[in-house]
Order: C-alpha cells, then sequence, then structure tokens
C-alpha cells in the first residue's frame, strides 16, 4: 500500500507508520528576506511593517524591535478581547537587543535572537535565531543559548546580565494556550496607540486600517491597554494592571499554565480573589517567602507577588524565564499598587 496522509502529518508505507520529518526552516535569519539592506541595521523590506505595545514584556531590559508581514493581498481580523486574528501565512518578527548606552539608544546596539511566530496551516510555529557576535548574520537555534550582555542604564550604572535564549519547548511555555502555541501581544488594545512611521506618527490601527490590513475594525470605543510606565494613559489600577496581564497572565490565565495556582490576571479579569487579593496560594513552597497570600491589601512586602517579583532564586522568582534581573521599575509599580489598595 502506497499512501501520503497529509493532514495528519504521517506517511504510511507498505503498512507501517512513519512520523513525517517536521518542516525546515532557513538555517540562516537573512535568507527569509524580512530585512533591506544589512541585516543588522533591522530596515523592513517593503511588505515587512514595524508595530509596538503600548505596554509590553520586560525581558531583562531588553530592547525590542517588532514587526509584522501577512500574506500578499491578506489582513488581521479583529477581535475585541484577544490577539487578534492572523491569517495563515503571517509572521510576526520580534528582535531582542541592547544599546551600549541606554542614554543613547540605537547607537551601538548589540541585538542578541530574533524570534518568528509563523502562522502554519496546522498552527503558530516559533523559530529563534541567535546573532553572532559580529552581527552579521543570525543563524537558526533550537536548543537554546545564554549571552553574556553589558550595558550603561538610563542612569549611567553599568550592568551585566546572563541573557538567556529560550529553548524551543520553552517558547511553546509561554505561548501555550489550550495546547496551541498563540501570539502574546499584538491585541487591539495594545495596538491602540502611536507609532513613528517614516510617513509620520499615526495610530497604529489606523494606519493597519487605512493600508488594508485590518477588517471589521470598529469606528469608535475602541479598547486600549495603558502604558504602564505613563500616568497619563491610565490609573494605577490600569497600569498596574496592564504590567502584570503581559508580564504574567500567558501563563497565570484561566486556560495557560499556570491554571492550576487559581491566580487570574488577565486585564479582564474581576473577580478580586483569583487576582490574588487575600488568596492564599495553592502550592507555591518556598517560592511564598513566608507570606500567606498572593496579595496583602496595603502591605506590598507581605504579598507574595511582590516577594516573586523581587527574588532572583530559580524556582521562586517570576516571571520563570526572560528575568535575571529584577525589573525594578515595574516592582514600583506593582509596590505601590498593592501599597494603595484599602
Amino acid at each position: 500500500m502506497h499512501k501520503l496522509i497529509i493532514g495528519i502529518g504521517l506517511f504510511v508505507l507498505a503498512g507501517s507508520f512513519m512520523i513525517a520529518p517536521p518542516k525546515r526552516y532557513p538555517e540562516k535569519l537573512s535568507d527569509w528576506g524580512i530585512f533591506a539592506g544589512k541585516l543588522a541595521d533591522l530596515k523592513p523590506s517593503n511588505g515587512v511593517v514595524p508595530y509596538a505595545l503600548n505596554t509590553p514584556l520586560y525581558t531583562d531590559y531588553a530592547e525590542k524591535l517588532r514587526f509584522l508581514k501577512l500574506p500578499a493581498g491578506a489582513s488581521v481580523t479583529y477581535n475585541a478581547s484577544s490577539v487578534l486574528d492572523f491569517p495563515v501565512g503571517s509572521l510576526l518578527i520580534k528582535n531582542f537587543y541592547y544599546s551600549a548606552d541606554f542614554r543613547k539608544p540605537g547607537v551601538d546596539k548589540n541585538i542578541v535572537e530574533t524570534r518568528l511566530l509563523v502562522h502554519e496551516p496546522e498552527g503558530w510555529k516559533a523559530i529563534t535565531y541567535v546573532w553572532k557576535d559580529d552581527q552579521s548574520e543570525a543563524l537558526l537555534e533550537i536548543a537554546g543559548d545564554d549571552k553574556q550582555v553589558s550595558f550603561i542604564d538610563q542612569n549611567g550604572i553599568k550592568k551585566q546580565v546572563r541573557y538567556v535564549v529560550p529553548n524551543q519547548n520553552q517558547c511553546k511555555g509561554c505561548h501555550n494556550r489550550n495546547d496551541q502555541i498563540m501570539p502574546i501581544g499584538p491585541s487591539a488594545s495594545q495596538l491602540n496607540g502611536a507609532y513613528t512611521y517614516s510617513t509620520g506618527k499615526e495610530n497604529q490601527l489606523a494606519y493597519w486600517k487605512s493600508h488594508q490590513m485590518i477588517t471589521d475594525l470598529p469606528a469608535s470605543n475602541l479598547p486600549r491597554t495603558a502604558v504602564w510606565n505613563d500616568p497619563s494613559t491610565g490609573s494605577l489600577n490600569d497600569r498596574a494592571r496592564a504590567y502584570l496581564a503581559i508580564n504574567c497572565a500567558h501563563c497565570h490565565r484561566r486556560e495557560g499554565p499556570a491554571q492550576t495556582s487559581g491566580l487570574f490576571l488577565t486585564e479582564s479579569e474581576k473577580d478580586p480573589t483569583v487576582l490574588g487579593i487575600n488568596k492564599p496560594p495553592v502550592a507555591a513552597g518556598t517560592g511564598s517567602g513566608g507570606r500567606l497570600v498572593d496579595i496583602k491589601k496595603g502591605d506590598a512586602e507581605g504579598s507574595i507577588l511582590w516577594y516573586r517579583m523581587q527574588t532572583k532564586e530559580p524556582g521562586e522568582r517570576m516571571p520563570e524565564l526572560g528575568r535575571n534581573l529584577v525589573h525594578e521599575e515595574g516592582l514600583a509599580l506593582i509596590k505601590e499598587w498593592i501599597n494603595n489598595m484599602k
């Protein structure tokens, strides 16, 4: 019997079953044709559109440049409450880099990795490319990597970090929703903010609409995520919830990998108990730091949430990945939020 079953990825030959080999992606980032000119300049090719999130994920102070490439003639479908619906063939691109001196952003930058999310017919695939030290190319990396990175922060202080590039399973761990890989950041509320394009500053959703990149976009009443460090964009509660949602809720959601914790931190969550207020941990172990509840009103330092954000201990710190350095500014926001609870 000679038969090829494409839908389930199996070859059936002479009555025996063999798993089909996984799709092979280019070994070099340059082979994708995403960037024009010198690769390290990260100048997008035609059809590759930059975007930014109102409140982005923290990753050991790494700076990020994000891009989207849609299939020719295709568009994204609007979704008010979740990540936008991207058509098959979409490519989400995220570059992680460090400027030598954060007071001079983009100058003498060291690009560490580029992550791709590729929307295949069978679902999203996560692919990582690690940049060479000379910045000439980035190479496909499945097993993960780590690099020593140094930079001067906004206060003129030199910092060093062991930057960890996640392996493929770790990518799946964060991007897991109902056992499927899904994007985390690009929702309508996160994209509802201004971006400075080559043609000028414009609201991103309006830009996408004018360039036929999105369908079903309402004319008004669009959701908007507050900018975590900009009080003009939302209340203390709005900004703290936005920060926790992007940094924690990919796991701490009802359909996420941390669902058994009973701590759910999406922006839409209303139940104060599952938000952690006066909630004892399900199984925190030493991760509780001797604290009794996830959030103790008016007492950030008496809260497990605060403790896990400020500790560097493996197995206790949160988030588990991408956080060897404490995010001091984010921690201060959450501390202020909890201390102001009545």
